[in-house]
């Protein structure tokens, strides 16, 4: 027996946007739910679907309100949002609420894809995180805290280790600078003591510093781990 489609929620209030969106993921066996509005989507969550695409510009409800209503009744399913370009107070509001990416309209749809499958593959780690992490040449095993690049072992000082461990556990989601300096610091709202913090990772595990292949920087956002293999 073929396994069930996965559902996809596409709340979006765009006929031609939903059009697309429905001919690029049902050619790859995606099953699609659509809504035009907030009411509507609120409706099609009872369906259940296993992942949402959801625009930020919807005519009745405000796109943040809406995605802090799906999180409060599904705090699991994961959630990417279409923005438009140059909103990055937006996307940060986004992200901060509790979605799993973004994507800036007009998106190619292999780039689409391509972050569904991440945040699917999100979505699975949390509920058995594995302790071994590997994305190309990079492992991180989580469990006796050795960090390797190919053969060679990186020794991190604490706080790098505790970067890389986050980073870790949401492999292919955007973390925003709130977000990261709140898992690690409590108090501290400086961006900057990140950003030192991220330098110095970047020293370490990166064939280039100043062209990371693995902790890459999501401009006026935060930072992205390179999903796992």
């Amino acid at each position: 027996m073929n396994a069930a489609p996965i559902k996809v929620l596409v709340i979006d209030d765009e006929p031609p946007i939903r059009k697309l969106l429905r001919m690029g993921l049902t050619t790859q066996g995606y099953e699609i739910l659509e809504a035009s509005n907030g009411k509507i989507a609120l409706e099609k969550l009872e369906e259940a679907p296993a992942l949402i695409i959801l625009d930020l510009g919807l005519p009745d409800i405000q796109g943040h309100e809406l995605l802090r209503t799906i999180r409060a009744r599904n705090e699991g399913v994961p959630i990417v949002v279409l923005s438009s370009r140059g909103d990055e107070a937006g996307k940060v509001q986004a992200l901060d609420l509790g979605a799993d990416d973004y994507l800036t309209k007009p998106f190619g749809m292999d780039e689409l894809l391509a972050r569904l499958r991440a945040a699917l593959r999100h979505q699975l780690q949390v509920k058995g995180e594995r302790p071994v992490f590997r994305t190309g040449d990079l492992s991180v095993d989580l469990v006796r805290r050795i960090v390797k690049v190919g053969e060679r072992e990186v020794k991190l000082s604490p706080k790098e280790y505790d970067l890389l461990r986050v980073l870790v556990q949401h492999a292919g989601k955007v973390l925003t600078h709130r977000f990261l300096l709140k898992e690690l610091w409590d108090e501290l709202t400086d961006a900057q003591y990140l950003r030192v913090y991220v330098r110095q990772l970047r020293q370490k595990i990166e064939a280039d510093p100043e062209r990371p292949q693995y902790v890459l920087t999501e401009t006026g956002i935060g930072y992205r781990l390179k999903a796992g293999d």
